[in-house]
């Protein structure tokens, strides 16, 4: 019998899991009729989804359980199969296990979660800074370049249009590229450049009102508060773009905050910064390209 339980409960899971990995999103962005996470990208977020993934599926039992136990008090003790019920008022086997069951399943939940979410707000020793800083309406990132902060805008590079065709037909007329419309919104003018398997501290704040600092695909979200410097951390393991938006709610034009992060190779991060700070930084002079932060080996 437990073998038929455990063989049950093991395909159920399964079922789930797969179900839950055809619903998901793709790497980096949503994608059309999601309902599950985007692919994760950091160990952390792996865990994250590990965590809520086994969670809801003791959800599941629980409320299964709850669930029979009331049908079947229902039709146990109806007055038609029990018209002369017993008169009692304690049990104490049964007021011993309603209690103490529940304790050691908030115990189960209570213990991974506090882990999970010391080392998600535990900085490890990062090897690059940034510090990302929310306007209204658009984020700014700021880099140590030679020991001096370089600055740059990063804006919605959808134009902020009201409606897809709209922007589509005003960029094709001023000859810029088009974002997918799986982009549009998300797609930024700059992106926050970091290397591959680099711990990555990300310094947040705010200019003006509350903003947050999201990104999916890397479990990270911490508000931007002015006057107050938050951090977090990722360590993204893949190369890639990847997308997040503002997520506090920050003025009329909150949906128009794209954070648009670009994790590239080690060897190449240098360039490419460089690239970027060239093209939209306030102070940056070219002959300043070696980064103190990460030195590809």
């Amino acid at each position: 019998m437990n073998r038929k339980i455990a063989a049950l409960f093991a395909a159920l899971s399964g079922s789930m899991m797969s179900a839950s990995a055809a619903l998901a999103a793709g790497k980096g962005q949503p994608e059309p009729w999601q309902l599950g996470y985007q692919e994760p990208v950091t160990d952390i977020a792996e865990r994250v989804q590990t965590l809520s993934f086994n969670l809801h599926v003791l959800a599941f039992v629980i409320t299964l359980f709850v669930t029979v136990l009331l049908a079947y008090v229902c039709i146990k003790f109806s007055k038609k199969n029990n018209p002369t019920p017993d008169r009692f008022t304690h049990n104490s086997v049964i007021e011993v296990i309603w209690t103490v069951v529940p304790v050691v399943i908030l115990v189960a939940m209570a213990w991974p979660s506090i882990k999970l979410l010391y080392d998600q707000e535990t900085v490890e020793d990062a090897e690059l800074t940034v510090k990302a800083v929310g306007y209204q309406w658009y984020w700014g990132y700021a880099y140590d370049v030679d020991g001096e902060e370089v600055i740059f805008d990063s804006l919605m590079a959808g134009k902020g249009y009201s409606d897809y065709e709209t922007m589509k037909a005003a960029l094709e007329e001023e000859g810029e590229e088009v974002p997918s419309p799986m982009e549009w919104k998300l797609k930024a003018t700059a992106p926050m450049v970091v290397p591959v398997d680099t711990v990555v501290r990300v310094q947040v704040t705010a200019a003006d009102v509350l903003h947050a600092f999201a990104v999916p695909s890397f479990a990270v979200k911490v508000d931007a508060v002015p006057g107050r410097l938050n951090e977090t951390w990722f360590k993204a393991k893949e190369t890639g773009t990847y997308y997040g938006q503002c997520s506090e709610l920050c003025g009329p034009d909150h949906s128009y905050m794209p954070i648009m992060v670009e994790v590239v190779e080690k060897d190449e991060y240098e360039a490419r910064l460089a690239e970027v700070l060239e093209e939209f930084a306030h102070n940056y002079t070219p002959s300043s390209v070696k980064v103190a932060a990460v030195a590809a080996e």
